[in-house]
């Protein structure tokens, strides 16, 4: 197939990865994708969240199928401008993917369709922020309704601290003060049709900044997959997503389907196993990063397959998709000042070091090529993905190679997937 990949970021160098893995010969474009995508595959200087633009490019260049990696695009309506031309995307269309840019509409689908969640107020004045904290009471946890690049979220005792984020967010929309949920925390991806359903495997993600889940929350500072305690509790790794496909993820869809807005794409479910079962955190509309870039290390079953299968309709006619038993952990590299404000344009030296560790990959997310070698130009600049025979052995293999990685004032942390029963509370919401 020729497939377009839309995207600049680690979880589209994740995609692209996994697409060339399989060996088929597809034909891969990414638009814009960066450094590390270019030394893969052609990429084209495109406005990923221009529609028009996007389907012209694709109708005028016999592209098969366009995965649309971020949010940004899918909420814009690219995948709404393609699917009038006639050309299979994978992502939703505008309206359903309301459930990431809107956590209020989010929250009333959930409602809509039973998924169990947190009680949550939406509010449009400092005064109501002031009267939603007050009745739910600490911690506090306070999201901005719209897309903020993983950075909307606060969770905190200090009222005073939750009023000001509610106030910078409250420039650019609603605030949702939410119900406290306590307990670890799972991402569960699902492939979606419309109507049919099948998941991917669940990884866990470290948000916070810095060792001993301290510091800001981040975009994701690393995962690991499989849960091997998950399966130890629920008995299977199957029995736990089961649940979720039945009691969440299915549900959810076909309120959506319902409701005319049917969903089409990856629905990404940020869960949280509370002593009363398992709630939802969040919706996203897309990969998650750095989550991808553990799960798709891992898939057996072709991923061109499952995403075209996805896009024109076809999910219920394929059997669920399979994953090796090797484990898959990526650890992230960001730049100095992260995630207030990042240091750029610095030099990253030891890349083919580290990339020749065995068992590892990196995937870039904000790199340029300057003069033969790479600089930094942003947060994250890139995550180091190794696979290998458990757990440990895969973070053993990531960390030998990002010691081998050299970026001024980079910061990364040292205890992603260290002993990984001990870390399944890191990070309630």
């Amino acid at each position: 197939m020729k497939i377009l990949v839309l995207g600049s970021g680690a979880r589209e160098h994740a995609i692209v990865t996994a697409l060339q893995a399989e060996g088929a010969g597809h034909e891969i474009i990414a638009a814009p994708g960066n450094a590390g995508i270019a030394r893969q595959v052609e990429t084209v200087k495109l406005d990923a969240s221009n529609g028009p633009l996007v389907a012209g490019y694709a109708a005028d260049n016999d592209v098969d199928l366009v995965v649309i990696g971020p949010e940004a695009p899918l909420v814009a309506g690219v995948a709404d401008a393609l699917r009038a031309r006639g050309i299979p995307a994978f992502g939703p269309g505008r309206a359903a993917a309301a459930l990431e840019g809107s956590k209020a509409f989010a929250k009333r689908i959930m409602d809509a369709a039973g998924v169990p969640t947190g009680r949550a107020i939406t509010a449009s004045t400092h005064d109501a922020v002031a009267a939603a904290l007050d009745r739910l009471g600490a911690p506090h946890v306070v999201k901005a309704d719209g897309l903020a690049a993983g950075k909307g979220v606060l969770v905190t005792d200090d009222r005073d601290a939750a009023l000001a984020h509610a106030a910078h967010y409250l420039q650019q929309g609603d605030i949702l003060i939410e119900e406290y949920l306590s307990g670890p925390e799972v991402s569960l991806f699902f492939l979606a049709d419309g109507h049919d359903v099948v998941p991917l495997s669940p990884a866990q993600d470290f948000k916070r900044l810095r060792d001993g889940d301290l510091g800001p929350n981040t975009g994701g500072m690393g995962a690991y997959s499989p849960l091997q305690w998950l399966a130890d509790e629920w008995g299977s790794e199957a029995a736990f997503v089961d649940e979720v496909l039945d009691r969440i993820a299915l549900p959810t869809v076909r309120a959506l389907e319902a409701a005319g807005t049917p969903f089409v794409g990856l629905l990404y479910c940020g869960l949280v196993i509370t002593p009363s079962g398992v709630k939802v955190i969040e919706f996203n509309v897309r990969f998650g990063d750095p989550e991808t870039q553990v799960v798709l290390p891992r898939l057996r079953t072709p991923l061109s397959q499952l995403l075209l299968a996805a896009a024109t309709g076809g999910l219920g006619k394929l059997p669920y998709p399979t994953f090796s038993d090797d484990a898959a952990v990526v650890v992230v590299l960001a730049s100095e000042g992260y995630p207030e404000g990042a240091e750029t344009g610095r030099p990253i030296t030891g890349l083919d070091d580290a990339a020749a560790v065995p068992g590892v990959t990196i995937a870039h997310a904000a790199t340029a090529e300057v003069d033969g070698g790479f600089v930094a130009t942003g947060g994250r600049v890139l995550g180091v993905v190794a696979t290998g025979d458990g757990i440990e052995a895969a973070r053993d293999l990531a960390y030998r190679a990002m010691d081998r990685i050299h970026l001024q004032g980079g910061q990364f942390r040292r205890d992603i997937a260290q002993n990984p029963s001990a870390t399944r509370g890191a990070a309630p919401r």
